[in-house]
């Protein structure tokens, strides 16, 4: 580009420049200026999980921390450090009743007293804890795990007859035993033996009764979409000596409805 013409546009600039702050003394204003405003939000330390504590985890101070949250978004029920400073300290032992996610505030309807008594902390005022043997094949194939809502379901054998029918529905898993089980080609597994269930005083009747006459007592791993609905118990004539039930009777293969078959214990 010729000198004339870099001259010629170096004038040009320059002359919009001044014709502009020219105006803007007429008008009166000031070039306009960029300020940024950082507003803080106050905030308050609650006590959080540190990691991710499943069910039965006693609590300690590698579990716990203290993490800054809005002060409008504290709720009742959060532990914070200006109401609990020596909560860490205070809640060190304690048994986690519902599952924990990492960063979630810790709250007293998750957590248990620090009692050597785990299963105890862990139920709930008025429900019993029974136990039921279990195998792959009778616990959805080792998929059963801690908190899983299942149904319990009754077989046996009665005059060459197979007869089958929910025991319990929809009762909470509490806890699963596992020990290692070596397959036959050298692999090892994690397998439960025994299943605990939440029951309440009559189903716990209703399953010791059934674990007297059953000849095999299965678990049907149900959705956890079924986890809000009430645990019913299928099998109340257990509890009365006998009174009509619905069952289904297999017979040759076949399943044989009849939903109101007089059963009378064995």
């Amino acid at each position: 580009m010729k000198p004339a013409r870099i001259l010629i546009l170096a004038v040009a600039v320059v002359a919009a420049g001044l014709a502009g702050l020219l105006a803007m003394r007429l008008s009166g204003t000031s070039a306009p200026q960029i300020a940024e405003t950082v507003i803080k939000q106050p905030s308050i330390n609650v006590l959080v999980s540190a990691a991710n504590l499943p069910v039965g985890t006693r609590l300690g101070e590698d579990s716990l921390r203290w993490l800054a949250w809005p002060e409008d978004g504290v709720v009742e029920g959060f532990i914070t450090e200006a109401a609990q400073p020596q909560a860490m300290s205070e809640l060190n032992g304690m048994v986690v009743r519902l599952p924990v996610f990492e960063g979630e505030p810790i709250r007293g309807e998750k957590i248990a007293d620090s009692s050597d008594r785990i299963m105890s902390s862990l139920l709930p005022a008025g429900k019993r804890a029974v136990a039921i043997e279990i195998s792959v094949a009778t616990g959805a194939g080792g998929f059963v795990l801690p908190n899983d809502r299942v149904d319990v379901i009754m077989v046996r054998n009665q005059d060459d007859r197979f007869l089958t029918e929910n025991v319990l529905s929809n009762v909470r898993v509490l806890a699963i035993d596992q020990q290692i089980q070596e397959s036959p080609d050298g692999s090892k597994a994690v397998v439960g033996t025994t299943a605990t269930l939440e029951l309440t005083p009559d189903q716990a009747q209703v399953m010791a009764v059934a674990q007297q006459m059953a000849d095999r007592l299965t678990l049907a791993l149900r959705s956890v979409a079924d986890a809000q609905e009430a645990d019913t118990v299928a099998a109340d004539y257990l509890l009365n000596g006998g009174t009509k039930a619905e069952i289904q009777v297999i017979k040759s293969g076949s399943i044989v409805s009849s939903p109101q078959t007089q059963i009378q214990p064995q």
